[in-house]
């Protein structure tokens, strides 16, 4: 092992740190060109531009607290710019920022109103073709609740990645379980209720809490990488990432905090939703779910409990944390061909 750095290592080191002085950053986070196809509340609908005519449409479903871009990070590193190049037609769902005046917003509004908006809107600009849902985290979640909360929709498969459905195997929730109990969940009932949603700046302070070990030794890992330029441009992507994280509506967050990290009912494939019941039993489309090997926020045997629950689902692992498994570097060979493949077992005209 090389104790001391090369000089050609030294080298791209310095022009790297005197790109970053003169330029202000490294990385190209030019978005992808795009047209909006369909703008309604929480529910702005982009194509991205370049899809051959007839090609499958892929649409992208992000989390309630992050910027729609994490599936379009940077140059070099986008899955949309991925999909693009394998032939396929990717779409996106933007809900814009959430306010104090979005707070009576639940996690009915986004299964119910915005993912069905938001799939017509592709299937329509298709020509009525099938639409595959590719989400992320909660946006996984989401999609697959969306599938089964109406069977009619106009779906060809749902992929789910680093999405929970047993909050008992996330480590953040285990931890912190005996202390909410202690009140019966008073506390944090309290909290959201109060401040009406949980600020973008909570929420990344909860995911770098989540990631403490990487946290704390960022600044090391940078130092040791000064040479390796798609290194610290993956670095500038995610920073930028982190700094634009969005707030939770309060409603959603009172039923994440009771519903499916307190009761657990995902775990059973059931959850109520304006007293409507919602059976994940019930998908019928294909259903994907890659899990990060390194996922210390959503662990596999959490991601992968939706094979106890639909038959056939497929189950994949890839190397990545929480967000390098669909967006880190080396996703590009792993979870998008995954993804990509899935998309083409599973097409439909």
């Amino acid at each position: 092992m090389r104790l001391l750095p090369s000089p050609r290592s030294l080298t791209r080191a310095a022009e790297n740190v005197a790109d970053r002085v003169l330029h202000g950053r490294l990385a190209d986070v030019t978005p992808l060109p795009s047209t909006v196809i369909d703008d309604g509340p929480q529910c702005k609908v982009l194509r991205y531009e370049g899809a051959a005519r007839g090609a499958e449409p892929v649409l992208l479903v992000p989390p309630l607290a992050s910027p729609a871009f994490v599936f379009d990070m940077r140059r070099g590193c986008s899955m949309a710019e991925y999909l693009l190049d394998a032939g396929r037609a990717p779409y996106l769902v933007d809900y814009g920022t959430m306010t104090f005046d979005e707070r009576h917003l639940g996690l009915e509004h986004w299964v119910r109103y915005v993912l069905p908006r938001a799939i017509a809107a592709v299937s329509a600009d298709t020509g009525g073709r099938k639409v595959h849902l590719v989400g992320w985290c909660l946006g996984g979640t989401l999609a697959a609740l969306a599938a089964a909360d109406d069977p009619a929709l106009a779906l060809a498969s749902v992929t789910l990645v680093a999405s929970p459905l047993d909050a008992r195997r996330v480590p953040m929730f285990a931890l912190l379980r005996p202390l909410i109990e202690l009140t019966n969940g008073a506390v944090g009932t309290a909290i959201y209720r109060a401040i009406g949603v949980a600020p973008g700046p909570v929420v990344k302070r909860a995911f770098q809490l989540a990631t403490f070990d990487k946290y704390l030794t960022k600044p090391l890992a940078v130092l040791q990488n000064l040479g390796d330029r798609d290194y610290l441009e993956q670095v500038e992507a995610v920073d930028r990432l982190m700094d634009n994280m969005l707030a939770y509506p309060g409603r959603s967050m009172g039923q994440l905090y009771h519903d499916v990290f307190r009761a657990n009912t995902l775990a059973d494939g059931t959850i109520t939703l304006e007293d409507r019941r919602i059976d994940l039993h019930r998908l019928s489309v294909p259903v994907l779910s890659v899990a990060g090997k390194d996922d210390g926020i959503a662990p596999p045997a959490a991601v992968h409990h939706i094979g106890t629950l639909v038959k056939n689902a497929r189950l994949e692992l890839a190397p990545g944390g929480h967000l390098g498994v669909i967006a880190g570097r080396e996703a590009v060979n792993t979870t998008w061909p995954i993804v990509d493949r899935f998309v083409t077992a599973n097409a439909r005209p």
